[in-house]
């Protein structure tokens, strides 16, 4: 289990920045409750860039504003955990479909993150010298479900959907929608790639698997999907290159500047 104490997110009082262990076989998760992390929005907003705080600037909802703030400033802080520098330093570079990746970095290693969020909670991937790609949802009912999954996804998971009992067909397309989401972030390309030309496991309880993709031969050996539980009435996965790999999760606690006083901001999704 992995555990941080770290005095505030932002600069600590020596100048120096807590190097956070990972190994080259791990993919480190963090599981973030973003309203229990409202006390330090000011040090979470204090590390980002301008334009950061203008995108923030262009939603439309105070509550989606701070989210995002927060959310944004966790990663940045996470990462300059991991690298022992100043969150606020840090520079981000854009694929062509917008999957953010740190810039002009001096280690003779890559360092690959992703993070999703949904309602209040934020969800962490971070690994080294591999893609990752990372999804968080919500379970909750919605009335275009079924048209969803007839008009997006494969053949396949069709076929698998409409055979299950109408009180398991929720619970699978959330396991089916985060594992292909989680796949196409890692692969850098978002919603642009069809969600239907490839097929991923989806039945509660089954384990996490790429199935195929259509037009890339063993694609499904290249790429391993692991599922994650981070918190009662969400489901979330996590995709990564290689097979060799294994989730390590984390907790951990911010002091408060004022007091010193502690409490935990993430919460370990359950072990696979």
């Amino acid at each position: 289990m992995l555990e941080l104490s770290c005095a505030a997110v932002s600069s600590r009082s020596d100048g120096t920045y807590p190097n956070v262990g990972l190994l080259r076989d791990e993919v480190h998760v963090w599981c973030v409750c973003l309203d229990l992390m409202s006390r330090y929005f000011g040090d979470l907003k204090r590390v980002l860039s301008e334009d950061e705080v203008d995108r923030a600037g262009r939603f439309h909802f105070e509550r989606d504003r701070k989210r995002f703030i927060m959310t944004r400033g966790m990663l940045r802080t996470l990462l300059g955990w991991y690298l022992g520098r100043n969150p606020g330093e840090l520079c981000f570079s854009y694929g062509r479909y917008g999957k953010p990746a740190l810039a002009n970095t001096s280690e003779d290693f890559t360092l690959d993150f992703n993070v999703s969020h949904s309602g209040a909670l934020a969800l962490y991937g971070i690994t080294m010298d591999r893609k990752v790609g990372v999804d968080i949802e919500s379970i909750r009912p919605f009335k275009n479900m079924e048209e969803i999954v007839m008009s997006m996804f494969s053949k396949q998971e069709k076929e698998v959907f409409s055979a299950l009992p109408e009180y398991m067909k929720q619970e699978a397309f959330f396991n089916c929608w985060t594992r292909k989401e989680a796949y196409i972030k890692a692969v850098g390309r978002g919603l642009s790639y069809p969600l239907d030309k490839f097929s991923v496991s989806m039945m509660p309880g089954e384990p996490a698997r790429l199935l195929e993709v259509e037009g890339k031969q063993n694609e499904e050996c290249r790429w391993a999907l692991k599922e994650i539980s981070p918190a009662p009435g969400y489901v979330a996965a996590v995709a990564a290159e290689e097979h060799s790999w294994h989730v390590r999760f984390g907790t951990g606690r911010l002091e408060a500047m004022n007091n010193g006083k502690t409490e935990e901001y993430g919460k370990p999704a359950d072990n696979l």
